[in-house]
């Protein structure tokens, strides 16, 4: 691979090509985190199990939808997404969608820094009796993960790639124990909390919220991958990797009544050895997290150093982490399903349907003025009915969706019109 630019600004030559079960391991694997594990489990405790289990597979089935577009986007270009959205949005325009994207990744980075410090002092209370300041831990985990990300993402990603699948089969060999404890799965799928404080409708939004990243970004991995049928297995990583984990979740919150992955795992008896494969692979997926953080932030300038805004971005995330972040996750991914899934839509319609499948670096523009406006309205639009100010079709991630797609279609013919006039009278006057 080349590893001065990893094919930012260039096509992936033969030479990089991969298997799609390489690439759907290394996607099911960003599932097996600290933050789907609460979220699953906060879900399943709010809204009850059989509520809890329709929002997954309404969320997987939408995100699924998205990712195979995006996916062969990525796969028959060959280009990053950051390549692919400057066709739409412009070379310039594109730097507004990439601080979007920059500001979600920080947030999840500060998600997972926070449930990461919490899992280690509870380790470190309910083993050693020994109390450490939950701000000082997250300044500590934070110096650890930049450190990683500076020096050795390399070696990380190595070691995800081993430790991801352990801790995948270690909470599988969890939820055995939980039925082997005669725990019934009957008691499990009829559990429904005292109080229900969330709907499948709140439910599913926050799942999608949680994931809307990945359509965007899935260009970056499947742009890697041999050919089409391939891109599609890269799929399964979501469509299997993503719900397996929210249903283990969910059982184990079920049995235990517990959101938090440490206070499950000590009412089981098994701290130690889920704290170890814990912290190893939130480590490395956070280090990760950070490394995509940077990356995308360093787009927005050329002058960019790596290491400065690195070490801004931890020290951001920090901060958000230590303000208790993860208090208005809900809320983040709520937003994150209005401002995000217009993107996808954007870039779906000008690939298939306004490029035929095919990219001129020479047709890319400064601002993609008719994309820019159709993402802007259609956030705009989406935010009301996210409110509840408007209605159009209940979703509101879907509102975003359609109403994207359809403006920047409708936009972009009417500039392609003003164009070929242009054309026609500039030759005329001549």
């Amino acid at each position: 691979m080349s590893d001065s630019n990893q094919y930012t600004n260039s096509k992936v030559t033969s030479n990089d090509f991969m298997s799609g079960w390489a690439i759907a391991l290394i996607i099911a694997g960003t599932g097996v985190s600290l933050p789907i594990l609460y979220l699953g489990a906060e879900i399943t405790l709010k809204a009850g199990f059989e509520t809890a289990l329709c929002a997954f597979g309404i969320s997987t089935v939408v995100l699924s939808v998205l990712c195979i577009l995006t996916t062969l986007i990525g796969n028959r270009s060959r280009l990053s997404t950051y390549m692919i959205l400057s066709f739409p949005f412009g070379k310039q325009g594109v730097k507004l969608i990439n601080l979007m994207i920059g500001i979600c990744l920080l947030g999840w980075f500060a998600v997972a820094l926070e449930l990461l410090s919490e899992a280690i002092n509870d380790t470190l209370l309910s083993t050693l009796n020994f109390d450490v300041p939950f701000w000082l831990i997250s300044i500590i985990g934070s110096i650890i993960i930049t450190s990683s990300t500076m020096y050795g993402i390399k070696s990380l990603e190595k070691l995800s790639n081993i430790f991801v699948p352990i801790l995948l089969l270690f909470l599988i060999f969890v939820v055995y124990l939980t039925f082997d404890d005669q725990v019934s799965w009957d008691g499990i799928i009829n559990y429904v909390p005292t109080s229900i404080t969330l709907s499948t409708f709140e439910a599913t939004s926050i799942l999608i919220g949680s994931s809307i990243l990945l359509p965007v970004l899935m260009a970056d991995f499947s742009r890697f991958v041999f050919n089409d049928r391939h891109s599609l297995i890269s799929i399964l990583g979501v469509t299997i990797g993503f719900p397996l984990v929210l249903i283990i979740s969910a059982v184990l919150a079920v049995n235990t009544g517990e959101i938090d992955i440490m206070k499950m795992m000590e009412k089981m008896d098994l701290i130690i050895p889920a704290f170890l494969l814990l912290f190893i692979t939130t480590w490395v997926t956070n280090a990760t997290n950070l490394y995509s953080v940077v990356l995308t932030f360093s787009t927005l300038s050329s002058k960019s150093n790596f290491k400065y805004l690195c070490i801004i971005s931890s020290i951001l995330g920090t901060l958000l982490a230590i303000g208790r972040f993860s208090e208005h996750l809900f809320d983040f991914l709520s937003l994150l399903g209005v401002f995000t899934p217009s993107v996808s839509a954007i870039y779906i319609i000008d690939f298939f349907i306004l490029r035929k499948q095919v990219y001129h670096l020479e047709e890319r523009k400064n601002f993609g003025i008719p994309a820019l406006l159709s993402w802007l309205l259609s956030s705009i639009i989406s935010l009301f009915t996210y409110y509840e100010q408007i209605t159009i079709t209940s979703f509101y991630f879907v509102d975003s969706l359609l109403i994207a797609g359809l403006m920047y279609f409708l936009l972009s013919k009417v500039e392609m019109k003003r164009s070929i006039r242009k054309k026609s009278f500039d030759s005329k006057v001549v």
